[in-house]
Formats: C-alpha cells, structure tokens, sequence
C-alpha cells in the first residue's frame, strides 16, 4: 500500500442542441472533478446547467473549461487572439459557468484551459499571460490546471494562484513531456487496458513511456480521461480500480460537499 492520491478528471459538459457527445453521467460516478465546457469551444447553456447539477449532487468538484471562441472547430484550432481579448473571453466564459453552478448549489472551483488554447500556453507566453491575468481578476484563490513545465503553470505560480499538475491518461506524449498532436496517428489511446496501466505507472512510479520508447517523468496531481473518447466510461472505470488496487487514494484537490438533491 501507499499514502499516493490523485484527482481524476474528465471533460465534461462537450454536448450542443440535439448533437451528444460522451456520456456525462456515467462520467460523474467515477472522476472526482468535471472539466466542463463554458459555451464557446462546446455546450450550450441547457447542457452546462445539467452538468453542473448533476456534479453538484455528487460532490464532484466543477471546473471552468475555458476555451478559443470556436464551436465548430472544437476549440482545437490556434487563434492568434490579442491578450486583452483573450482575457476577456475567459473572464465571460468563467462567470457563465459560475452562474450555472450557484444555481445548483456549488461554485467554480479551478480553471483548465482546453484544447488548442491548452496547448499554445505551454510556450505562448503572452496568451499565457492573458489567461492567468483572467483568474487572477476573476478570483485569485482558484487553483489552475495545467501541463508541468508550461509557462502556464510557471506564470500562474508566480501571479500567487494555486497550480495543479496534470497528466493524460488516454494520450500519447513527447519525449519533451508535451502531448502528441491530435494530427498525428497514435495521438490518443483507445485500449482501457493500457490506459489504466499507464495511469498507475505516471502515479505511483511518475514516469510514463513517450512515443519513441524513451521515459518521460510525470508529477501530478491530476489526471485527465477525455470525455469525448469513446472509451471514456470504461477507460475512466479501469482507470480507478487500478489505482485502487494500487493504493493510490483517487479524490479531488478541493473538498468538496454532495447538496443531495
């Protein structure tokens, strides 16, 4: 046995109008922490209020998944956004979840960047910037998710907010410790079996195997199962009774209370 915890989170929330995408639900019985959508790269405001519902009755903790204002691309395409508009765009974007989530009894509680924006502020200093300046504004006590080493997490820290070190379960990394592109073949792994060895492996010996068969050290303190993989309710499954079966003690970073409704 070990004394090891960790958060496992899911992205959430991703559905739009008569198009579904993952299965919210079943997801909120496993993670300890909902990724959910704010309106501009998925959902709409009929999906983010039953998902925040629905964690809250839980005691799943809500998290703001900030994004690009791009719908149709999934929020997986760079936009080359002045830093004061990105600012902006994540200040609308947490304060709309945030309403969603008092109406059902809970609060935002951290901050993850999604998809491309994700990505970019691993070295985009200036976005990176804009986004942590949007937190800081909004509310400087939110913890921030974000991928170790990204200017992200380093300007995040260095602007007081608390940061949280996030690994992936279902994708594939560099030998540099960023994720493989979503282009390229191999990018995200399907296979349960594999996943959930791998999430013991990045926990309990923090290190995973990249692409080109070298190691990679891992430190986190959250790890990430993509709700819109659609393996995710068996992956996220597989994924927590392996940890258990590990020792490791799967709860979220932030206490959170189920309202029982």
């Amino acid at each position: 046995m070990t004394d090891l915890t960790i958060d496992l989170n899911a992205d959430l929330g991703e559905s739009f109008g008569q198009w579904t995408l993952g299965d919210d639900d079943a997801l909120l019985d496993l993670v300890t922490s909902a990724n959910v959508a704010c309106g501009f790269h998925a959902g709409d405001p009929s999906v983010l209020r039953r998902v925040c519902g629905r964690a809250a009755e839980r005691g799943v903790a809500i998290g703001a998944q900030v994004g690009y204002r791009d719908l149709a691309g999934f929020g997986r395409r760079f936009i080359d956004m002045e830093p004061a508009a990105l600012t902006d765009d994540v200040l609308y974007q947490i304060g709309a979840l945030e309403a969603f989530a008092r109406v059902a009894g809970s609060r935002v509680r951290y901050v993850k960047p999604h998809g491309a924006l994700y990505n970019a502020i691993v070295h985009h200093e200036e976005q990176a910037a804009a986004v942590v300046e949007a937190v800081r504004l909004y509310d400087p006590t939110l913890p921030v998710l974000g991928l170790p080493g990204s200017a992200w997490l380093r300007l995040a820290e260095e602007a007081g907010l608390a940061v949280v070190r996030e690994a992936f379960a279902d994708r594939a990394y560099n030998p540099d410790g960023t994720l493989v592109s979503r282009r390229l073949p191999g990018a995200v792994l399907h296979d349960p079996s594999e996943v959930a060895s791998r999430s013991v492996q990045m926990v309990t010996e923090h290190q995973v195997e990249a692409v080109d068969g070298s190691t990679v050290g891992v430190d986190a303190d959250s790890l990430c199962v993509h709700g819109d993989n659609p393996e995710a309710v068996v992956m996220a499954a597989k994924v927590l009774r392996h940890l258990e079966q590990a020792g490791v003690e799967v709860r979220s970073f932030v206490e959170v209370e189920a309202t029982g409704r």
